[in-house]
């Protein structure tokens, strides 16, 4: 009994000691937080729950491969924005739209990339193309032609369901539809002097075929050069924010009655702006890339208090993200990850090569690379959360769906395609001594 007694109160001693050893930081965590013991072990199953959540995201993205290809149309066209039909009525996104360069919209089915109806009634260079969020067949495209007109894949014929017009110097460069379909907001370039984020009232779309509306109404003081990005917030109808080649990206609170109250923050990227977003819980952050492949990540939740807004500028991403055998040509946008809490940037190579990035506030580091698909430039992009999938579309005139593991039927690549463009960037990337505006 003696023994058996003895080994106990030594196998104790050694487990106190193992405790001590092991959960030592974890204690003198919980001591700093006012917490009790108990709760250790919770904290640190958390941290590697978390931890592995991230690295999975990130696992599926790098094991991306092409699914399916877009057949090539008699007449090649770069394939400058992409767009996904929200899943109103069913679970998963019906169909895609894709604006090119030669003034026409192009929609296909979704899973098989099947050609389904294109638009090409467009007088001037088309900017941009979005699907409604309550309607999976009403689609939006803006133009050069001072119009942003609505179209309903569901009908046969080549004339806008309607049109939403702008002011006679108008030409729009940029647009978006907010999270109720209620309003509509496009940019303006700078014509003159002067430079509009025009709204109009969104409602009624479907009742008034071939109907002109006109603007609710216009702000004009906040930027002073082309507005080439809006981006309304993806949860808060009444939040917008606008970018432009004047280096300014400017958050709005619409509901407000002017532009002066409406204005809630100014950032400066130091550089033309080329692709705005929101990002982080509650998305209360606001991030954008620049014509010279810059990158700027603010926290406009932290506007009313000593905290810095900036988590991150980076000069040149070109030159901060490593990548072995290879290289950074451009970047094409970002997309904020829910599940993992995390803001991933895709850039690529002028040989079609994408490159998936992971930001954080300590920096970017490369996640993967998506080799053999484009042949040329990639120009566009949409990410589908709920399956993982990838949608991209280049200067080879090709449309891709990527999803995690696939395997392409047709495993031969596509000859290069990259045409030459009707459209060039009509954006003037400033010198940082001429800007103008807040900080």
């Amino acid at each position: 009994i003696f023994l058996s007694l003895q080994q106990d109160v030594i196998a104790g001693f050694l487990y106190a000691i193992l405790i001590l050893v092991v959960f030592h930081p974890v204690v003198d965590l919980i001591d700093n937080f006012n917490l009790t013991y108990k709760y250790a072990p919770l904290i640190i199953i958390r941290t590697a729950f978390e931890m592995t959540a991230v690295e999975k995201i990130e696992e599926q993205l790098a094991s991306l491969r092409i699914a399916k290809r877009s057949m090539l149309s008699e007449e090649p066209a770069y394939l400058l924005d992409i767009d996904v039909s929200k899943p109103a009525q069913s679970a998963n996104s019906c169909f895609v739209a894709v604006s090119c360069s030669n003034k026409s919209i192009r929609v296909y089915n979704r899973e098989t990339l099947n050609f389904l109806r294109e638009y090409s009634s467009h007088p001037g260079i088309l900017n941009g193309v979005r699907f409604a969020h309550a309607c999976d067949s009403i689609v939006f495209s803006a133009c050069s032609d001072g119009t942003v007109k609505c179209w309903d894949i569901r009908l046969a014929t080549q004339k806008a369901v309607q049109i939403f017009s702008g002011y006679p110097s108008n030409i729009f460069i940029s647009f978006d539809i907010n999270r109720n379909d209620l309003i509509i907001c496009a940019g303006t370039e700078k014509v003159e002097k002067d430079t509009f984020l025009v709204f109009w009232d969104a409602r009624g779309i479907t009742n008034c075929a071939s109907a002109t509306k006109e603007p609710l109404g216009v702000y004009s003081e906040s930027h002073n050069d082309d507005i080439t990005k809006i981006c309304f917030h993806p949860v808060e109808p009444n939040l917008v924010v606008s970018g432009s080649t004047d280096g300014l990206v400017n958050a709005f609170d619409i509901n407000k009655d002017n532009e002066d109250d409406a204005l809630i923050s100014t950032c400066n990227s130091d550089s033309s702006v080329s692709f705005i977003g929101w990002s982080g819980k509650d998305y209360k952050q606001v991030y954008c890339m620049t014509h010279d492949e810059g990158f700027c990540w603010w926290d406009i939740a932290q506007l009313d208090t000593e905290e810095p807004i900036t988590l991150l500028h980076v000069l040149d991403v070109r030159d901060a993200v490593c990548i072995e055998n290879d290289s950074l040509h451009y970047l094409v946008g970002g997309l904020y990850h829910e599940k993992a809490d995390k803001l991933f940037l895709l850039g690529g190579t002028s040989t079609g090569n994408i490159h998936l990035i992971s930001c954080g506030p300590d920096g970017l580091s490369l996640v993967g690379t998506l080799c053999g698909g484009h042949s040329a430039t990639v120009r566009s992009f949409c990410w589908n959360l709920t399956d993982e999938s990838l949608l991209t579309g280049g200067e080879d005139a090709q449309l891709l769906l990527w999803k995690p593991g696939a395997v392409e039927r047709s495993l031969a690549k596509k000859a290069s395609m990259k045409i030459a463009s009707s459209v060039q960037k009509r954006v003037r990337v400033h010198n940082s001594s001429s800007k103008a505006g807040k900080s």
